[in-house]
């Protein structure tokens, strides 16, 4: 029989994996193909972190089809001309993928899609990745969400997701031999210096470490309501990489958790459902990573502070919960979600750099980027966003520090030069007396910095720009 090619993308797994399952099933020789397709114009180029998760995952991944009779063919350039010259070297008649809904992706598979359909080339596409179509889920009045609650209370009022597919248990491989480039010759993964260094201790991508971290986590009895604002607990799932990559599906979690772990459903999967919303927003405002979505900000007075933003990027703001945020980021490839919103608030309302710049170091240097979602979440703190907290809602450092880190340990830990201060200082180094500083071996303004801007001076600034803002829109 003619040949069928699975192409991935973002679903780097072998169960509940529908384009895959429906290969194996088809009674046809598999060609599974992977396209690093990333210099399609007008959309975000994969960003460092994430190309180092990309190595490893499909090294993961090529492991797991090998061991069921099915190789990983690896190509690179525009995913529509791989795919017509992978069609001509076997032969095949259908292609199968899973959805993407990122702007661009939608439309190059749609372009695609007529392509190869035009040319009698049978082709189909599945949701692996969703709980909901972003289609699927809309108003009373039949339009989008704008707002997350009425949003996921319209996702849990609808039926169940299917619960998820096991791995075909064979996959009958295309026998005949077909040309695939090395997966160490993309140059995924940096060379000198070796800035991911410290995710080899901290990641196992690929679906087998998803699977893991998921039943750590089912299994863990840390409360996560609860835990999940502290960031030197170990209460959150830290699975947000694995689901961007398709290495877990949202269908996995949501009956894994019901069936597993039921007293953390609803908190949990709540979170999931603010990824759900994110791609839901994404697909109906294409243009979300590049603009505000409430039009008074495009008008909002940024200031041009470079030197600022670096320091913000290096972790050297001398603000503490700041500063071990950005250096957790650029060690581990990860950032705590509530340091996450601390930092990025800092960023936009007390230095007011537009939020598109963190936006861009955050795509560079999370191993979870999402395109949904790191644009959503930085709206969300701008206050330019779909629901998002208002603009004078503007997170004070030091206090959101004492109340989520009471002790300093996560500060201690990624800012070893605070690792002597009581904690009394440790999030106000500042206001420590000098015989303070002394014995805890600090020099403010030497081993660590003076803070950047004064907090309440910040506040104040921000505030009065915003208020110009409101006054002549």
């Amino acid at each position: 029989m003619d040949p069928i090619i699975v192409w991935f993308r973002q679903d780097l797994r072998l169960a509940d994996n529908p384009a895959l399952i429906h290969a194996a099933q088809s009674g046809q020789p598999v060609v599974c193909l992977y396209i690093l397709d990333d210099k399609t114009p007008g959309h975000w180029r994969m960003g460092g972190a994430s190309r180092w998760w990309l190595h490893k995952s499909l090294a993961a991944l090529s492991e797991a089809l090998q061991d069921k009779g099915c190789k990983l063919v690896l190509r690179c350039g525009k995913a529509a001309d791989v795919l017509n010259d992978v069609i001509k070297e076997t032969g095949a008649t259908s292609v199968v993928w899973n959805r993407c809904y990122e702007p661009y992706a939608v439309k190059r598979d749609t372009a695609i899609k007529k392509h190869l359909s035009d040319k009698d080339i049978d082709v189909q596409s599945f949701n692996a990745s969703l709980l909901f179509e972003p289609w699927e889920i809309k108003t009373q009045g039949g339009t989008p969400f704008r707002v997350f609650t009425p949003f996921w209370r319209a996702c849990l009022a609808a039926p169940s997701p299917a619960k998820p597919q096991h791995a075909p248990r064979k996959i009958e491989g295309y026998a005949k031999r077909i040309a695939s480039d090395t997966l160490s010759d993309w140059g995924l993964l940096p060379q000198k210096p070796n800035w991911a260094d410290g995710f080899e201790d901290e990641w196992t991508p690929g679906e087998d470490g998803a699977q893991t971290r998921f039943n750590a986590f089912v299994k863990s009895k840390a409360d996560y309501a609860r835990g999940r604002d502290a960031p030197s607990d170990d209460a959150t799932s830290r699975l947000s990489p694995h689901l961007h990559f398709g290495e877990i599906s949202p269908r996995q979690i949501w009956h894994g958790i019901h069936s597993g772990a039921s007293h953390k459903a609803d908190k949990f999967l709540s979170e999931i459902g603010w990824r759900e919303f994110s791609h839901h927003l994404l697909f109906h405002n294409p243009s979300m990573p590049d603009e505000p979505l409430d039009e008074r900000f495009t008008q909002f007075p940024w200031r041009d502070a470079s030197a600022d933003f670096r320091a913000w990027a290096k972790g050297q703001t001398g603000i503490p919960i700041v500063d071990a945020g950005m250096r957790q980021l650029w060690q581990t490839g990860y950032m705590h979600n509530r340091v996450r919103m601390i930092a990025a608030s800092f960023l936009i309302k007390h230095l007011r750099i537009d939020w598109r710049r963190g936006e861009d170091w955050f795509w560079n240097t999370l191993v979870d980027a999402d395109l949904a979602s790191n644009a959503q979440n930085w709206q969300w703190v701008a206050g330019c966003g779909a629901d998002a907290a208002p603009f004078f809602r503007i997170f004070n450092p030091v206090l959101q520090g004492v109340k989520f880190d009471t002790d300093g340990e996560y500060v201690r830990r990624f800012v070893p030069e605070l690792g002597k201060l009581d904690a009394k200082f440790i999030h106000k180094p500042w206001e420590a007396d000098a015989a303070t500083l002394k014995s805890a071996g600090i020099e403010l303004g030497r081993n660590y910095p003076r803070p950047l801007v004064d907090l309440k001076k910040g506040r104040d600034a921000a505030l009065a720009a915003f208020r110009e803002l409101s006054g002549s829109a």
